[in-house]
């Protein structure tokens, strides 16, 4: 057992990752089929310090390992808050958090990490969210304070209203003028983001959402500084294809060759190897895992390549290959 922040006891889950024992002391609805939780240490006395956007991924009782937002502000000592959209059709991790969790019940989870860190650029903060991706907004936002001198706007779309997490706040007077809520509905009206883009590179926009929202983000915001631009996606290994397929993978260094099935990533493949890849968001978005790519053909799945980067880079904890071999530089 290691010690951290003190009093805080670290752990390790079932699959030897290091992990803290949280307690779940609130869980309430915000919004339709839309949980928050509030998680305080286990017979400990403080929690790591997390900063603005930052993530914790929880053991849920089936046994997934599931990446959260803490939406609370950072400066709210002593407890976490996530928020949890229970996904029918997702990968069963949401719908056991909501399911099968009471108050008083204890979770794993590891240390908070960042990947979507805030820059407070004096000049603008833009933050654009779709859906469940409110949540790292949340507390950036609140990091920001009432009395904040760095222009901020959020502009906020889903569905409907009943699927609007954290609506009440986000419309409470504190926040008007800097909040845009914007609501599809079954006419499919979406949100013209141009005019939000148009003029590049003035201060910095974070996006969270949908695949498709973030790519039209991408797409907009091409004339920008790929360094203001940010994105964060909880789609962990990266978009799954009808017609994805096994190939394999060859590491110049050691000339080992390995097998990349069907559903696990390159990443996931390395590591269980033995082979030491920096990590963090393993959704394609970060830039952490980049990595060399010496031969072959990748089928990028990433948000962070620039077009003249893809014929010699990779992003192995999404991307996948569209040869049969590819050769990292490893």
């Amino acid at each position: 057992m290691q010690v951290l922040d003190d009093a805080l006891s670290v752990q390790s889950d079932p699959q030897g990752l290091m992990t803290l024992a949280l307690t779940i002391t609130q869980k309430y609805a915000v919004a339709r089929d839309i949980y928050a939780f509030e998680l305080v240490a286990a017979q400990q006395k403080t929690l790591p310090a997390f900063t603005p956007g930052a993530h914790i991924r929880v053991r849920t009782p089936n046994g997934e390992l599931r990446k959260y937002s803490l939406c609370n502000s950072p400066d709210d000592a002593g407890r976490y808050v996530i928020t949890v959209k229970r996904d029918a059709h997702g990968r069963g991790g949401s719908v056991s958090l909501v399911d099968d969790t009471v108050p008083g019940q204890t979770l794993l989870a590891q240390p908070p990490d960042n990947a979507f860190a805030l820059v407070e650029d004096p000049r603008r903060l833009i933050f654009i969210a779709g859906g469940i991706g409110i949540t790292p907004m949340l507390s950036m936002i609140r990091s920001l304070g009432d009395d904040s001198t760095i222009p901020w706007s959020l502009y906020y779309l889903t569905h409907d209203e009943q699927g609007t997490a954290y609506r009440e706040l986000l419309s409470a007077p504190s926040y008007a003028g800097h909040v845009t809520l914007h609501h599809s509905g079954s006419r499919h009206d979406h949100f013209d983001l141009w005019p939000v883009l148009e003029k590049p590179n003035q201060g910095h926009v974070y996006c969270c959402g949908p695949r498709k929202l973030m790519v039209d983000v991408r797409d907009m915001s091409g004339h920008w500084s790929s360094s203001r631009i940010h994105f964060e996606s909880f789609l962990e290994g990266g978009e799954k294809k009808p017609d994805d397929r096994p190939f394999t993978v060859t590491l110049s260094h050691s000339g080992r060759t390995l097998a990349i099935p069907v559903g696990q990533s390159i990443l996931e493949v390395l590591r269980n190897a033995g082979v030491n890849v920096p990590y963090s968001c393993e959704s394609g978005t970060c830039g952490t895992c980049r990595t060399h790519l010496l031969q072959g053909d990748a089928d990028h799945r990433d948000m962070v390549l620039m077009p003249e980067e893809k014929g010699d880079q990779i992003m192995v904890c999404v991307s996948r290959a569209k040869s049969d071999n590819l050769v990292l530089d490893w």
